[in-house]
């Protein structure tokens, strides 16, 4: 089967235009000022539907986009679990925490070192425990 080049792209189009929406969540969530959940995933669907339609996608590519999409979502969450059950095994509560705290803190002395003020830029996150935590209990 031959597939066009709109075909071929949509995917990585789908990427780019969604990742910087992705990124500005997980950084507002980072700070405390995170989106309704509802609100987040209503603006994203806004912006998957306006990038289908720029790449005049048909609903049979739509469809099947959305579900690969949720395929992903479903396995990168199985993983994440899969993932802190093997931290759990390892430290007590008490490293884990002293893990995210030292994270934390040279995370946070990094953006100094870089200028980025306490904000920091978007998409940029070195806090993998922390991330791996609060996303967790944001599921």
């Amino acid at each position: 089967m031959k597939m066009s080049l709109r075909q071929l792209f949509a995917p990585a189009l789908l990427a780019v235009a969604l990742t910087p929406l992705a990124f500005t969540a997980q950084a507002d969530h980072h700070e405390g000022r995170g989106m309704d959940r509802e609100a987040m995933m209503e603006r994203m669907e806004e912006r998957r539907q306006e990038v289908y339609e720029r790449a005049e996608l048909s609903e049979e590519q739509q469809t099947a986009l959305n579900e690969a999409h949720a395929e992903h979502r479903e396995a990168v969450l199985a993983l994440r679990e899969e993932h802190q059950a093997r931290v759990a095994e390892i430290l007590t509560e008490e490293e884990q925490q002293a893990l995210r705290d030292a994270m934390h803190e040279m995370h946070a002395e990094h953006r100094h070192e870089r200028g980025e003020g306490e904000r920091g830029k978007h998409g940029h996150h070195g806090d993998a425990a922390e991330m791996d935590t609060e996303e967790a209990s944001a599921e």
